[in-house]
């Protein structure tokens, strides 16, 4: 069977005849007209030079005068709060150091250290692990500070108040009074209220009385220690006085 379309010669010719008459309307790569961009865009630039050196001198004028600071350097007001941050986990620090030379896992067992178990049989582990975490933070913040070529947080030289007189304790300053604690244990009632603080709920102290007056929460001589087996109210007390602090300082940490 043949095909009823047929190609002679003759049509074959005046195809090839057409395109090549249209190849002509078809744009060639403007070749002249990409060198004419780049050219003028290298004028546009020598153009541009004076204005941009010009700039250039306003922003070394304006960092002479302490008005820029370096791509990597921190404003004043970073600087500021991680100063500020620096200093609250340093005081943390001092504070969990004391209870960690009395209550950690690492501390002589004591009649104090059993009234901690009472609460929790994991708080002298918690004691070490908060311990090292305040550690951490305030060594992370200073180093930052100081890779950033800003004055690290110091406090030492506020360390001036009396440690506990118990015979292992380190007697060096602290920056910290535990023995003279008015705690306000309304977070506990809050924390199981149904209430909104936000709507102008008040709560009351779940322990009334250690929001009132001051109390130890670390023992502040060999007597008070206490017997491991059979520690006395009184040991029992200041052991829970420590218990409720640990939620206070905690809550202050968070809202921090």
């Amino acid at each position: 069977m043949h095909s009823d379309i047929h190609y002679s010669d003759e049509h074959n010719t005046s195809t090839e005849a057409e395109l090549s008459q249209r190849a002509p309307s078809v744009p060639a790569p403007n070749r002249l007209a990409r060198r004419s961009f780049l050219r003028n865009l290298g004028m546009g630039a020598v153009l541009l030079a004076p204005g941009a050196a010009l700039l250039g001198n306003a922003s070394k004028a304006l960092a002479a005068n302490g008005n820029e600071k370096k791509n990597d350097a921190l404003s004043r007001g970073d600087v500021a709060i991680l100063q500020l941050l620096a200093a609250a986990e340093l005081i943390e620090t001092d504070l969990w150091q004391q209870y960690n030379e009395l209550g950690g896992v690492n501390a002589p067992d004591s009649g104090y250290k059993a009234g901690l178990v009472i609460l929790d049989g994991d708080q002298p582990q918690y004691i070490a692990d908060n311990t090292d975490d305040e550690m951490s933070h305030a060594a992370f913040l200073n180093a930052y500070l100081k890779s950033k070529g800003e004055q690290e947080v110091d406090l030492s030289h506020f360390a001036t108040l009396a440690p506990s007189q118990v015979s292992f304790v380190p007697q060096t300053g602290r920056l910290t009074n535990l023995k003279q604690l008015t705690v306000d244990t309304s977070w506990w009632t809050r924390y199981r209220s149904i209430r909104n603080p936000d709507f102008g709920e008040t709560f009351a102290n779940a322990v009334p009385s250690l929001h009132s007056g001051q109390h130890t929460a670390i023992p502040r001589s060999n007597a008070e220690l206490g017997d491991l087996n059979n520690p006395s109210d009184h040991v029992k007390a200041i052991a829970f006085t420590a218990g409720f602090h640990f939620g206070f300082i905690e809550q202050g940490g968070t809202s921090l």
